[in-house]
């Protein structure tokens, strides 16, 4: 299936400043298949090399020498390694300190060897061990579950992403037959996630209970991954924190709190197993904005903060929740949908974006960024229903250009207000 990072390994393979790359993110967002689709189109061949349990892999790292690294890997390999025609793969290069210490070495000595280095855990590894991160001489990658709009390519809907671009561009109501069509894939997205696995369970099977099962799966590796680079104290407390996001989004007020992990938590006795969740790709935080002013992050309360999870998919699985729940707008599900669509306009926006929140007082903005030079207050409905006065209060206070309304509605503008449809999320990443 098609990925639109494709684009970005493109441009880094012919950029004049290419450094060696090291494509990050979350275990299963599919880092390995799309490094090898990428290095068997876009190259002569594709030198792989997998670090994890892998001794005879670690044995061509004896010393720094780049040359001689490439002779025992070809020997290890048993294929010619061409500058220029093959890319080299480093999978789950965190287990491996030399090879990635390599990559400094690469660049200064012999940059003319186009490589990849993945890792899962890469960003828990060097920021747990005493590992030599190659800092300034490496580029680097975040890759992500798909998103939308690569969900629609998925499943064969190209002409409706067309028709959904075209209203976006122009700013007119979508046709309500298609509205209504991508209305229908957005919650079936929001059932199935990005995850590579779980969408072609989708396309091949239409099995529902396959592709919750299939998440689950996902779920149990991500709370066994939890014991690695991590201390054994600290692995409960992560995995508690990591079952409990579902319930904090789920409030009314979706500020993260301690006290719904243990009533008796403190902040100091979590934020460790906290920070283990963000640098393994799997959670992320935003912070409130107590001011609207420029730099936005220099008014973060580092006090106050939301968490979302890497992928909508895994937030259903993790909740229980059945897709006809989904589908057909359970209304027993509405609190629940309310911090699932803020997860999902999260996850579609930071690719892009720097996210915050606002709220002061009875004024609560669910996401504060900059669009051009402007900064634009977002505010998110899981319906159609958007009424709601703290984006017209927000408005008053501080006269943006325009504020963004998403929700179930068509496209439309009205009182300084853009609607724009949940399945239109991914477009507000396009440069504008």
């Amino acid at each position: 299936m098609y990925r639109n990072i494709i684009e970005k390994l493109k441009d880094w393979k012919n950029s004049p400043h290419r450094k060696p790359l090291i494509l990050m993110g979350a275990r299963q967002v599919g880092k390995t298949h799309i490094a090898n689709i990428f290095g068997n189109e876009y190259y002569d061949n594709v030198c792989y090399v997998m670090f994890e349990g892998n001794d005879r892999a670690e044995s061509c790292f004896e010393n720094f020498d780049t040359n001689e690294i490439i002779n025992r890997l070809e020997n290890y390999k048993k294929q010619k390694i061409s500058k220029n025609n093959t890319l080299i793969i480093f999978d789950e290069v965190q287990n491996s300190k030399k090879a990635l210490t390599s990559l400094k070495f690469f660049l200064e000595e012999n940059n003319d060897y186009h490589i990849i280095a993945l890792g899962s855990l890469l960003g828990v590894a060097t920021h747990r061990e005493n590992f030599s991160f190659p800092v300034g001489k490496v580029d680097m990658l975040n890759m992500y579950p798909l998103g939308f709009d690569e969900f629609l390519k998925a499943t064969n809907n190209d002409f409706l992403l067309d028709k959904i671009e075209s209203s976006f561009l122009n700013n007119k109501k979508l046709d309500d037959t298609y509205h209504y069509d991508a209305i229908n894939l957005y919650r079936t997205y929001l059932f199935t996630g990005g995850m590579p696995e779980a969408v072609k369970l989708y396309i091949d099977e239409k099995n529902y209970t396959l592709i919750s099962i299939k998440l689950k799966e996902i779920i149990k590796a991500y709370l066994s991954d939890m014991g690695k680079y991590n201390r054994e104290s600290e692995m409960g407390k992560a995995q508690l924190i990591y079952k409990n996001v579902s319930v904090q989004l789920a409030k009314e007020n979706k500020k993260f709190k301690y006290s719904l992990i243990n009533k008796n938590a403190r902040a100091r006795d979590y934020e460790e197993a906290l920070e283990w969740l963000e640098l393994s790709g799997i959670t992320k935080k935003i912070y409130r904005l107590d001011h609207i002013k420029l730099p936005l992050n220099a008014y973060e309360d580092l006090n106050d903060f939301k968490v979302y999870m890497n992928d909508v998919g895994i937030l259903v699985a993790i909740s229980d929740i059945e897709y006809e729940d989904i589908y057909y707008k359970n209304e027993y599900l509405n609190d629940f949908m309310g911090g699932l669509t803020e997860n999902y306009v999260f996850n579609e926006l930071k690719k892009e974006n720097n996210l915050y929140y606002y709220s002061n007082g009875n004024t609560e903005i669910d996401f504060i960024t900059r669009i051009n030079i402007d900064i634009i207050p977002i505010e998110v409905k899981s319906r159609e229903h958007t009424k709601s006065k703290s984006l017209n209060k927000y408005m008053e206070k501080y006269n943006p250009k325009y504020g963004i309304r998403i929700s179930e509605k068509n496209f439309g503008f009205e009182n300084n207000i853009k609607s724009i449809p949940l399945y239109a999320v991914y477009l507000l990443n396009k440069k504008r």
